[in-house]
C-alpha cells in the first residue's frame, strides 16, 4: 500500500521525527497528500479504493484525503476527476461506466464523498444538493472561541477586490444591518445587490484555551462560506486559512500574541465531513 511505502520514506528522511504522536500522524497525512499528487494516476485509484466507505448498486462513498483536488487545472499532475474512470473499472470490471461525481469538496477538505455508478443516480443526487435535501456537517479547528459558544450566522457574503500591493479578490461579509453610530441602535441598509444570502450553523465540540474544535452545519452554499463567516462572522478563523487571516493582505496566519499559528499548533489547515473513522471530539484537548 502507498501508506506502507510513505513509512519506508518517512525513516529514511532527514527530518527529525516528531515525539509527538498526533504530530507524527499529521507529517504522515502531510506527506501522503504531496505523494497522491505525483503518483501514477492506476496508484491514486487503488488508494481510493482502499478509501471506499460504502457502495451499493447505484453509488460509491469515499473518503477524500487531504491535499487532493477534485478537479484539474493549472499545475495540478493528479484529481479525482480524472482517475474515476480507472476507479469504475477496479470495481466492475472494464466495461464499467466511470463513475461520476455528486459534489465537490476543496482540495483541503477531507471526509465523505459521493460518486454515483450512473448519470441517472449522479443527477438526482445532485438535485439533492442542490435543493438541500443533503445534511452536510463539517469539523474544523478555528482560532479563538466564538461567542457564543453555539448560534446561527446569517450574514449575506459577497466578492470584493482588496485594494492593496497585492491585488486580489476575497469573499467577505455583506450585512444588511449596522450598528448607528449615532444611538447604537441596529438600522437597517441597502442590500447589495451582488450578495449572496448565507447561513451556517456552528457549535464548539471541545477547546483549548487557544482553539476550538467546531461542527460547522452549511445552510446554503456559497463560495468559501465557511471560512468567511468564521473569520469575519464570528472573528475566529480556520486554524492555518491564511487568506482570510487577513483583510488586506495574503500572509501567514498569527495567533494572538505574535507568531505563524501554524508552526505554534504544528497541524494543516483543514475541513473535515465526518465518517465512521474520525476520531472522537473528546480526544481534541490532548492533541494541542
Amino acid at each position: 500500500m502507498l501508506c506502507w511505502r510513505l513509512s519506508e520514506n518517512a525513516q529514511a528522511s532527514p527530518l527529525k521525527e516528531p515525539k509527538n504522536p498526533v504530530l507524527r500522524r499529521v507529517r504522515e497525512l502531510s506527506e501522503l497528500s504531496k505523494q497522491l499528487q505525483r503518483v501514477h494516476p492506476n496508484v491514486l485509484a487503488k488508494e481510493l479504493k482502499h478509501r471506499i466507505l460504502y457502495q451499493n448498486e447505484e453509488l460509491v462513498v469515499i473518503d477524500k484525503p487531504y491535499g487532493l483536488p477534485v478537479h484539474g487545472g493549472p499545475g495540478i499532475q493528479n484529481c479525482i476527476t480524472d482517475v474515476l474512470p480507472i476507479l469504475a473499472k477496479m470495481l466492475d470490471g472494464m466495461k464499467a461506466e466511470p463513475l461520476h461525481l455528486c459534489h465537490r469538496l476543496d482540495k483541503e477538505t477531507t471526509g465523505v464523498m459521493v460518486l454515483a455508478r450512473d448519470k441517472d443516480t449522479a443527477h438526482r443526487i445532485q438535485c439533492l444538493f442542490k435543493t438541500r435535501q443533503v445534511e452536510k456537517k463539517y469539523w474544523t479547528i478555528s482560532v479563538g472561541l466564538p461567542v457564543p459558544s453555539e448560534g446561527l450566522v446569517d450574514i449575506p457574503i459577497v466578492e470584493k477586490e482588496v485594494e492593496s500591493h497585492q491585488s486580489h479578490y476575497k469573499m467577505t461579509l455583506a450585512p444588511n444591518y449596522r450598528i448607528s453610530p449615532e444611538n447604537g441602535k441596529m438600522v437597517k441598509v441597502r442590500r447589495n445587490r451582488d450578495a449572496h444570502s448565507a447561513a451556517t450553523r456552528y457549535r464548539i465540540l471541545a477547546s483549548s484555551p487557544s482553539c476550538s474544535l467546531l461542527e460547522l452545519q452549511p445552510i446554503t452554499g456559497v463560495k468559501h462560506q465557511l471560512r468567511v463567516h468564521l473569520a469575519y462572522g464570528l472573528g475566529c478563523p480556520i486554524l492555518g486559512d491564511h487568506k482570510y487571516a487577513h483583510w488586506s493582505k495574503l500572509a501567514p496566519q498569527a495567533r494572538r500574541g505574535g507568531g505563524d499559528v501554524m508552526l505554534q499548533a504544528g497541524v494543516m489547515a483543514s475541513l473535515h465531513q465526518p465518517d465512521p473513522a474520525a476520531p472522537h471530539p473528546r480526544s481534541f484537548p490532548r492533541t494541542l
